[in-house]
């Protein structure tokens, strides 16, 4: 299961990993982010050792999301060396997350 990280240990957990991470910014009152966690473990499960998948709760964590110019949940941010690499906004099929990484 993809951990929770905040405004606190962002910065080191995403923009500071030896990893690409990909992070989900999601409302936990948001129907496709509920859908799109299954996904997102399959993800994390098929590229263990290889990318790092974390979730930003945008209504715990406005700044973060203010601070990525978040504006919907779910929102995927792939980071890599700490530059953002892509993005996708609302849901999506596995096939898209694996090319959002990719």
């Amino acid at each position: 299961m993809a951990q929770r990280v905040n405004a606190d240990n962002f910065d080191s957990e995403v923009l500071q990993s030896a990893l690409p991470v990909l992070v989900d910014f999601y409302s936990d009152s948001c129907v496709p982010c509920k859908m799109l966690a299954p996904l997102l473990s399959q993800i994390e499960s098929d590229h263990s050792g290889t990318l790092k998948v974390v979730k930003v709760n945008v209504n715990f964590d406005i700044e973060l999301a203010e601070r990525f110019n978040v504006q919907a949940a779910p929102t995927l941010i792939l980071f890599k060396n700490g530059d953002e690499q892509s993005r996708h906004r609302g849901a999506a099929r596995k096939d898209e997350i694996e090319a959002l990484i990719s």
